[in-house]
């Protein structure tokens, strides 16, 4: 971590000072219509990088948990009850959501546990500040000078005022934890305050993750897929006989090519008990670990574009499930006319 810092500021002696460096960005943001006294409220008080969000960024854990590990250490006993709880404050509210955007009001729950504890967590890291510090060092600095103005036009929009703009000590967000770019596009205004409120609103927060997931492609009268079994043989075919996809990310390269359910029943698959898979026409890929393996329909694809990791993204399903298993939650319908949902690019 200290050779890290080292390096940062050997870097650092390349770039301009911090207070040249913000006083352009303050001319761009202006430049981009954000109003001159936002942007001054907003940079006031960022005199010079922060030392802890730079150890943060060098010091991300390295160790990668194997998926079964990862489950067992955050898939709970407490987790699982505080969900079922909360589920049960919010129960109609999530319905109703869940019915609007047609996504599982389980899953909403889901996201919304695992990224703020229900509500619990939300960051304390001022958000200009951060994303300031990490856009002014060379790593990864046109991602997150970008992720800085669209935090400055969040401030200019008025969903949030700057002593509350608070989230990681990467720039995500609220009880969603969204980056600024997340938010102008999916954060939803569902109890029509004009505001989008994804720090302290319940409709807001929940909506906004339903409005992502529906975005990023969701099927409405699918699953998110199954636990499955796979016998040594069958692994052994399907490495031989089925591709593995392409994608962006290591997550999406790391299963296979999707097929339909008769294809896989041909291949060995089989439900955990032993049985054959049910009939389905909806295409299945196989996500394994070293003893645990899924068939995920394309919306287990929508929650992997909120974290592209199989681990965080079958505890996600894996959640949903254990909470739904006693709240009473029906199939989604298909989804009503979005009228409580607001356009994330008003004005």
């Amino acid at each position: 971590m200290i050779a890290g810092l080292i390096l940062a500021l050997a870097l650092q002696d390349a770039r301009p000072a911090f207070s040249d460096w913000l006083a352009e960005v303050r001319s761009e943001a202006i430049a981009r219509g954000v109003k001159a006294e936002i942007v001054d409220e907003a940079l006031e008080g960022v005199e010079e990088p922060l030392p802890a969000i730079l150890e943060r960024d060098r010091a991300q854990a390295e160790t990668v948990f194997s998926l079964e590990h990862y489950i067992s250490r955050r898939l709970t006993p407490k987790l699982i009850t505080s969900g079922r709880e909360a589920f049960a404050r919010h129960r109609d509210l999530l319905r109703e959501i869940g019915s609007t955007y047609g996504v599982p009001p389980q899953i909403i729950a889901a996201i919304w546990g695992i990224e703020s504890n229900y509500g619990r967590f939300s960051g304390v890291r001022p958000t200009v500040a951060a994303l300031a510090t990490l856009a002014w060092d060379p790593r990864r600095a046109t991602f997150f000078r970008g992720e800085l103005f669209n935090a400055l036009e969040i401030l200019n929009r008025g969903d949030i005022d700057l002593p509350h703009l608070k989230g990681s000590w990467a720039g995500a967000m609220g009880q969603v934890q969204f980056m600024p770019s997340s938010y102008l596009q999916y954060a939803q205004d569902y109890d029509g305050d004009g505001r989008r409120d994804i720090w302290s609103t319940p409709s807001d927060i929940f909506a906004s993750i339903a409005n992502y997931l529906s975005g990023r492609g969701w099927w409405v009268d699918a699953p998110w897929g199954r636990e499955v079994r796979v016998d040594g043989e069958t692994a052994t075919r399907i490495r031989k006989d089925v591709a593995m996809r392409a994608g962006s990310c290591q997550a999406t390269r790391n299963m296979t090519a999707a097929l339909p359910a008769a294809e896989w029943e041909e291949l060995g698959v089989r439900l955990p008990s032993g049985r054959s898979l049910p009939k389905t026409d909806v295409p299945m890929s196989l996500v394994s670990g070293s003893t645990r393996n899924f068939l995920v329909t394309p919306n287990y694809d929508a929650i992997l574009e909120y974290n592209c990791s199989h681990s965080y993204a079958i505890t996600v399903a894996l959640l949903g499930d254990a909470i739904a298993s006693t709240a009473n939650v029906k199939a989604t319908p298909a989804p009503k006319a979005k009228s409580h949902a607001r356009s994330p690019t008003r004005g």
